[in-house]
């Protein structure tokens, strides 16, 4: 489930650190967890997709090492970023 190049440009801007920012942490945690959302709500609908489910996980992995990497590193970014997000706090 790829994201269309609007949506992915929006989410771009509204996490970039600065200016041309697409790879910073926070811009891939925010990519991965509208991923995740699209993703959740495809199995929803079709129960029995097993290679899709394999994907949700290795997507829902991913995110949270990245996420316990912007813990470590910048507390207060992590915290913004968890409470816009809406992603639980328990790495």
């Amino acid at each position: 489930m790829a994201l269309d190049t609007a949506n992915k440009t929006q989410i771009i801007k509204q996490y970039q650190r600065t200016e041309g920012d697409t790879g910073s942490s926070e811009v891939q945690i925010a990519l991965l967890s509208t991923r995740i959302a699209a993703l959740t709500e495809h199995l929803k609908t079709f129960k029995k997709d097993h290679s899709s489910r394999l994907g949700l996980l290795k997507l829902v992995g991913q995110r949270r090492r990245l996420m316990r990497y912007l813990k470590r590193t910048n507390r207060e970014s992590y915290n913004k970023l968890v409470a816009d997000l809406g992603i639980r706090d328990n790495i």
